[in-house]
């Protein structure tokens, strides 16, 4: 695209169209009925009548800026008690792209290629718990001070041995209400690992919290909570842990999806809805 065709796109797109393509450069892939969530909301988050209703008016959006190559849908679409569009996954297209590094003055150039299937099981999984806090947030539930993917969410840092290791959370969140804040290193596991790669990324952890970086920084290290699937993934993982010398059970939580409001923002007005 020329920089004549860049600022051309520009005049399409209005302020809640560049807020989706944000929001699919940040978290890479995301369903329609998540989008819909997050710029549509429908009641008791928003002024849409039904969720129906509002997934319509997000289709007809996305497939506007699918025709100006703002936006892509992926090939695949994912399993669920949703049907039709809904379940359409979209990322950021070529002409998005360009554009929004553009308005940052970037040049470099970057190209999407139709992910696999266990990236884009595990992306969305990690979306969706970004899109929970957010929609529970702008309903004034609670306030959300942070909310970070990767990598702007990674911490490099030196270990004892020397060598500089990087540390990667899936996101990090930060919550609070009028009396207390909330700090979350948030990982999502979909089952799909070894219970021993999960002790390794969680010695990682320890090792970071060990260097006291992070708590120079804000005053206190964060929970790391593990999202695991099912309560008897959480069992092994929970028992594996305290059985490993080398970690300190109270740095870790593990809870089901169905958890992660109350986890991640546990104040009275959100653990009621």
């Amino acid at each position: 695209m020329s920089a004549a065709s860049v600022r051309d796109l520009g005049r399409h797109l209005t302020a809640r169209d560049l807020r989706i393509l944000e929001d699919l450069e940040q978290y890479r892939l995301l369903t329609t009925r998540q989008l819909q969530r997050l710029h549509l909301p429908a009641q008791p988050f928003g002024t849409h009548t039904t969720p129906r209703s509002a997934t319509r008016g997000t289709t007809r959006i996305l497939g506007r800026l699918e025709e100006l190559n703002a936006v892509a849908r992926l090939e695949r679409r994912i399993g669920g008690i949703e049907h039709g569009s809904a379940l359409t996954i979209w990322q950021l297209g070529p002409a998005g792209l360009r554009h929004l590094r553009h308005l940052r003055g970037e040049t470099t150039r970057k190209q999407y290629l139709e992910p696999g299937l266990a990236f884009t099981a595990h992306t969305l999984a990690v979306a969706e718990v970004s899109v929970v806090l957010r929609e529970h947030s702008g309903a004034g539930h609670f306030e959300l001070l942070e909310l970070v993917a990767e990598p702007a969410c990674w911490r490099p840092f030196t270990a004892a041995g020397g060598e500089v290791v990087t540390l990667k959370p899936d996101l990090l969140a930060v919550t609070a209400d009028h009396d207390t804040e909330t700090h979350s290193f948030i990982e999502v596991d979909l089952g799909t690992e070894s219970v021993s790669v999960l002790i390794r990324k969680c010695r990682r952890y320890q090792q970071y919290a060990r260097t006291g970086a992070e708590q120079i920084q804000r005053g206190l290290f964060p929970a790391v909570v593990w999202i695991v699937p099912t309560l008897k993934r959480a069992d092994l993982l929970r028992q594996a842990i305290t059985e490993d010398q080398m970690l300190d059970p109270d740095l870790f939580w593990i809870i089901t999806p169905e958890q992660t409001l109350g986890q991640l923002a546990p104040y009275p007005t959100s653990a009621t809805t």
